[in-house]
């Protein structure tokens, strides 16, 4: 697989490798905090997601903006949902790098994860997230999200 920065290829190279309905039954049944931050998969296609993270109280920290925490997880599900989206289910890939940087402070309320593969190879994932307070993307990303993940030699699950 080679890289996926440039124009988005035309055809059967833009089709998701997985369906939203399989990345919802595998968040079901293997990653349960992502069921419990209540994450949902808006948009799929070849190394690319949306992914909406709603509001909850329990989020929030001091000062009433959204936590760090909250806001990685949210980064690095969505980084899952792309890699898979690229190279199809192989459930066993794993972070093996993930670095933030806050950039504004989020509003409280939902948060809003654009997710890109930018390098696709046989045993690593590279890719970016930008973060946004919903319905206030025009005043940019709250946070910028870099992640590699590990893909394993045996991709099967």
């Amino acid at each position: 697989m080679g890289s996926s920065t440039g124009p988005r290829p035309r055809g059967e190279e833009c089709v998701s490798r997985i369906t939203k309905e399989e990345v919802a039954e595998l968040t079901q049944r293997e990653l349960p905090w992502a069921i419990w931050m209540g994450v949902a998969v808006e948009e799929i296609g070849n190394g690319h997601c949306r992914v909406h993270m709603p509001h909850k109280e329990e989020n929030l920290r001091p000062g009433g903006t959204v936590s760090g925490p909250a806001m990685m997880g949210l980064a690095d599900y969505s980084l899952y949902v792309a890699v898979l989206s690229s190279i199809g289910r192989v459930e066993l890939a794993v972070t093996s790098q993930l670095s933030i940087n806050f950039l504004r402070k989020p509003r409280p309320g939902d948060i809003i994860a654009d997710c890109r593969m930018i390098k696709v190879g046989r045993r690593l994932a590279y890719g970016e997230v930008f973060l946004y307070s919903e319905g206030r993307e025009a005043d940019g990303p709250v946070a910028h999200v870099t992640g590699t993940y590990a893909i394993p030699e045996d991709r099967g699950v």
